[in-house]
């Protein structure tokens, strides 16, 4: 016990500095060196080395150097580290605005996404974390989940009836398959390839990059984009680390964060469009069905918040978010995608 003490309290002094001596932020993420997440930290990196004139500086740590998500989280806690990303869903144990981003639908389509996230909505969720000393810099876009199986394709709710679907450790994400039919299976991601070939469970859910990287796809040949949630990636700032920031500090570190946000969009579209070309070529069979289905069997989620006044106040503000295309004339496809 005193052992586990003197680590907490090394730790801590550790990551502690007087305000203004801080002047390398070090970064620790799961991801590999290729994912466009990493591509947009290493660009953040260079802008905040460039606004700062190099006195505050960023040093990555990827693939699981300093730990898994779940102990970078601790560690960004403990201040020991400064910075880190986790999918939103995670953030759901500590903060129930987190909760909304997993409701099926929220987003009517990716530029409804983008405004609503980018909007004075989206900055809410990410400062209701500050408590757990979590606070959020900014999204990182990682588009829309959607079913993939290995053994039949899923063109309606019906159809996940009786199969296993790995989900998130998200008891938003676990309520929303088991509506739809299916029986949700949380399992880690490391584990999702072989659970698939061994039948552990019949199918999961994720969007077309992860799909793709992971090589899920050599498992499951019926990839569905029902696409059910819009989960962004969240960037995250110790709030001790940020404490000692000076306000000029402070803001180099939001400004290169929300150049990297923009920056991983267009990473992003890329290595989607990529993915689905590359997995079609292996032979994945791309199903688009209609969605209205699926919606209509998982609105009785949004229920479930009546009675917590603030959140529902933020399901509705996130609804109500309009965009460009929120006009008569709205856009076409192709202006979406251009977004």
């Amino acid at each position: 016990m005193l052992g586990r003490l003197f680590v907490f309290v090394f730790l801590l002094l550790a990551g502690c500095n007087r305000t203004g001596d801080l002047d390398v932020i070090k970064l620790g993420h799961g991801l590999d060196t290729s994912h466009p997440v990493h591509q947009a930290m290493v660009f953040m990196q260079q802008r905040l080395d460039s606004l700062s004139a190099g006195t505050l500086r960023i040093q990555i740590y990827p693939s699981q150097q300093l730990g898994t998500e779940r102990q970078l989280l601790e560690l960004l806690q403990l201040g020991s580290i400064g910075m880190t990303k986790v999918a939103s869903a995670v953030l759901e144990g500590f903060a129930d605005e987190y909760k909304v981003l997993s409701l099926p639908y929220l987003f009517r389509d990716e530029m409804h996404r983008h405004a609503s996230l980018e909007g004075p909505a989206g900055r809410k969720i990410l400062l209701s974390s500050e408590p757990y000393w979590l606070r959020g810099l900014a999204y990182y876009d990682a588009g829309s989940r959607s079913f993939y199986t290995t053994d039949q394709p899923i063109y309606s709710p019906s159809d996940l009836e009786g199969l296993k679907i790995r989900t998130l450790e998200s008891a938003t994400q676990v309520r929303m398959v088991n509506s739809l039919g299916g029986s949700a299976t949380p399992i880690a991601w490391g584990e999702i390839y072989t659970s698939l070939q061994q039948g552990v469970v019949d199918g999961a859910e994720n969007n077309p990059p992860s799909f793709y990287t992971s090589r899920h796809y050599e498992v499951s040949k019926y990839y569905s984009l029902d696409e059910h949630t819009g989960l962004p990636d969240v960037l995250l700032i110790s709030t001790i680390i940020w404490d000692q920031l000076t306000p000029i500090q402070r803001e180099w570190v939001q400004q290169s964060a929300d150049e990297s946000a923009e920056y991983q969009k267009i990473l992003w579209k890329a290595a989607t469009d990529e993915a689905l070309e590359k997995v079609q070529e292996a032979g994945v069979q791309i199903i688009y069905p209609d969605k209205a289905p699926f919606a209509e069997r998982v609105a009785h989620l949004y229920d479930e918040y009546l009675d917590m006044p603030e959140i529902y106040a933020l399901i509705e503000e996130i609804r109500s978010t309009t965009t460009p295309c929120d006009s008569l004339s709205g856009c076409s496809p192709q202006e979406v995608a251009d977004q």
